[in-house]
C-alpha cells in the first residue's frame, strides 16, 4: 500500500474552517504506537515536565510498555513518572481501563508515530492507513522511526520505506535512552515531510512534548531515513574501532570522520533518485528558506563527457539532528552506554581478538552479540547490512563514499579469502589508515598514485611525464587512458586488495 495523502489539512478554501483546523492542531495530540526504548524513554522525559498532556501511547499487543527496559533501568525511575506513562497509554472503557490501541490513537490524535524497527512497521503502516480510511480520520499524519532497509521478497529488491512512500513523516533525532530521563539534558530531533508546511506544523506539535527537545522541520523525509539506516551501519565499525584500537588513537579521528562523510555523501546521491524533486524544491507553498535552510537547493555535478550529470543533492542544512545522531552513535559516552549498533560493534572487536579472525558467517557474530546480552532482533545495523549490496546498486552509491561500509561488509558476508584481507586492514593501525585515505578515492584516481610509487616502471613514468608536460603548457592530456591502473598482485598489501575486492564485485 502507497500513502496518497498524509496531511493536516483537506482541500478545502473555506477559510474559517481552516483556521479553526488551525486553532485545533495548536492544542493536537501526538500518538506514539509500539513502545520501545525510544518512544518510552520519550514520554518519560514529557511526564518528568508536566508535558505529557499531549501524548498518549500504545503498545503492541500482548507486549509491556516498559518491556524494551532493563529491570535496573525500571527500578531507577521515579514511580510517579511510570504511573504518568500508565495512565497516557491507556483510556477508560464504561467502567473499565483498557490499553490504548493504534485504532485509538487514529481516532484521538492528529500525528501518529509508528515506532516499530524494520520488522513491523510496513504491516504497520498498512494497518494504519486502513484503520484511518475505516474511521474518515483523513488528516491524521503518519510518520515512522525506523532505521534501517525495507525489503520487498517476492522482487527481492530493498529500499528506504520513505522512499517508497514519499508522504510518510519521518521523526528522529539523536538520544540516549538514559540521558532523555535526565532532567535537565537538552536533545535536538527533526520532523521530516516532503511538505514544507507539513514538516513546519509536526514540528511545531512536537515540539510540545518536552521543553527538553527541540524538534526542527525539515523536507529530506527519504534523505533523513537512510541517514538513519546507514548511521546504523556505521556506529558498528565505529564501535569495533574505538575497542580494538583504543590504544591506537591516532587513527579514530580519521575513521569516525570518514564514517560521517560517507553517510552524508550517500545520502546525498540518494537524493537524486527521488521521483518528486521537483515538486521538492519547485512546489513549495512555504520558501525552504523560511524553514531555516541556507539555500533552496545545493547540487554536485560531474563532467562525463564533455557533459555536466547532476550527481548529488546537499541541501541538508536543517538536518542538524540527524547529523548529530551519526556523530554522537559513533562516540563513547563519558557516562553510561553507548548505542547497541556500537556496543555491537565492541563485541565484534572481542571477537576478533579472542579468535584472531572475522566471524565465519553472519550467524556466528549474532550469537557473539547473544552471549554478551545484546538481542540481535534490536540490531537495526544488522538489519540494513544484510541488504547493503542491494541499496548500493539501486541507488547507484559509488564505492568510494561506501568504502567503510564495504570493508564491515566484507568482514561478515565475504569470502574466506575477502574475510582474511579485511580482518588485517581493520586490525592493523596502518593498514585502516591507508584504507581509509585510498578507498575514498574514484578508482581512476588511484593511477597517478600508483605511478608515483613505481616510477622504475616505465608507463609508471611515461605517465607522470605527460601530466608535467600537459601542466606546463596548460593543455589537456589527449590521451586519458595513457597509463592503465595496473593489475593487483599477491603481494599488494590488505588495504589494496580489499579495494580490489570491492571494486571487481562492483
Amino acid at each position: 500500500m502507497i500513502l496518497e495523502r498524509n496531511s493536516f489539512f483537506d482541500d478545502s478554501l473555506d477559510k474559517k474552517v481552516i483556521k479553526q483546523r488551525i486553532t485545533e492542531l495548536d492544542q493536537a495530540k501526538v500518538g506514539f504506537y509500539s513502545i520501545g526504548l525510544y518512544p518510552a524513554s520519550l514520554a518519560y522525559n514529557s511526564a518528568m515536565q508536566r508535558s505529557e498532556k499531549s501524548l498518549l501511547l500504545a503498545p503492541r499487543p500482548n507486549r509491556e510498555l516498559l518491556g524494551a527496559f532493563s529491570k535496573d533501568a525500571i527500578k531507577g525511575m521515579d514511580p510517579r513518572h511510570v504511573t504518568k506513562l500508565h495512565r497516557i497509554s491507556s483510556h477508560k472503557e464504561k467502567d473499565d481501563s483498557v490499553p490504548n490501541t493504534l485504532e485509538y490513537l487514529i481516532a484521538q490524535c492528529d500525528l501518529v508515530i509508528l515506532s516499530a524497527n524494520s520488522k513491523y512497521i510496513e504491516q504497520d503502516l498498512i494497518e494504519a492507513c486502513k484503520i484511518r480510511k475505516q474511521l474518515n480520520r483523513k488528516n491524521v499524519v503518519l510518520a515512522c522511526l525506523a532505521g534501517s532497509f525495507s525489503h520487498d521478497q517476492k522482487q527481492n529488491t530493498s529500499y528506504v520505506l520513505c522512499e517508497k512512500n514519499p508522504n510518510l513523516g519521518f521523526f528522529s533525532g539523536f538520544h540516549r535512552h538514559g540521558a532523555l530521563r535526565d532532567p535537565v539534558d537538552s536533545f535536538t530531533a527533526n520532523f521530516c515531510h516532503p511538505d514544507a508546511l507539513t514538516a513546519l506544523i509536526g514540528a511545531h506539535i512536537l515540539n510540545k512534548l518536552s521543553p527538553n527537545i527541540q524538534v526542527a522541520p525539515g523536507i529530506h523525509n527519504v534523505e533523513a531515513q537512510y541517514i538513519k539506516a546507514a548511521k546504523n551501519m556505521a556506529s558498528i565499525l565505529a564501535g569495533f574501532g574505538y575497542e580494538y584500537h583504543q590504544e591506537n588513537p591516532g587513527i579514530l579521528p580519521t575513521l569516525l570522520t570518514l564514517l560521517l562523510n560517507q553517510c552524508l555523501d550517500q545520502a546525498a546521491t540518494v537524493s537524486m533518485s527521488r521521483k518528486d524533486r521537483h515538486k521538492l524544491y519547485n512546489q513549495q507553498t512555504i520558501a525552504l528558506t523560511e524553514l531555516g535552510y541556507a539555500v533552496p537547493r545545493i547540487e554536485a555535478t560531474l563532467n562525463k563527457g564533455g557533459f555536466m550529470e547532476r550527481v548529488r543533492d546537499h541541501t541538508f542544512s536543517q538536518l542538524t539532528a540527524m547529523v548529530a545522531d551519526v556523530r554522537g552513535s559513533m562516540m563513547l559516552p563519558v557516562t553510561g552506554l553507548p548505542t547497541r549498533n556500537f556496543q555491537a560493534g565492541q563485541v565484534l572487536a572481542n571477537g576478533m581478538i579472542e579468535n584472531g579472525r572475522c566471524p565465519d558467517n553472519i550467524e556466528e557474530f549474532e550469537q557473539w552479540c547473544e552471549n554478551a546480552g545484546l538481542n540481535k532482533g534490536a540490531l537495526e545495523g544488522l538489519k540494513a547490512l544484510r541488504y547493503w549490496p542491494q541499496i548500493e546498486e539501486k541507488y547507484s552509491i559509488p564505492n568510494h563514499d561506501a568504502s567503510m561500509v564495504n570493508l564491515l561488509y566484507k568482514a561478515l558476508y565475504g569470502t574466506e579469502i575477502e574475510k582474511d584481507f579485511a580482518f588485517e586492514v581493520m586490525t592493523e593501525s596502518r593498514e585502516l589508515s591507508n584504507y581509509c585515505q585510498e578507498s575514498v578515492r574514484p578508482a581512476h584516481s588511484r593511477k597517478y598514485a600508483d605511478a608515483l610509487n613505481n616510477l622504475d616502471r616505465a608507463d609508471a613514468l611515461e605517465l607522470i611525464s605527460n601530466v608535467v608536460i600537459a601542466n606546463n603548457a596548460k593543455k589537456a592530456i589527449r590521451e586519458e587512458n595513457a597509463g592503465e591502473e595496473r593489475e593487483v598482485t599477491p603481494d599488494d598489501p590488505a588495504y589494496i586488495q580489499v579495494i580490489d575486492c570491492i571494486e571487481q564485485g562492483a
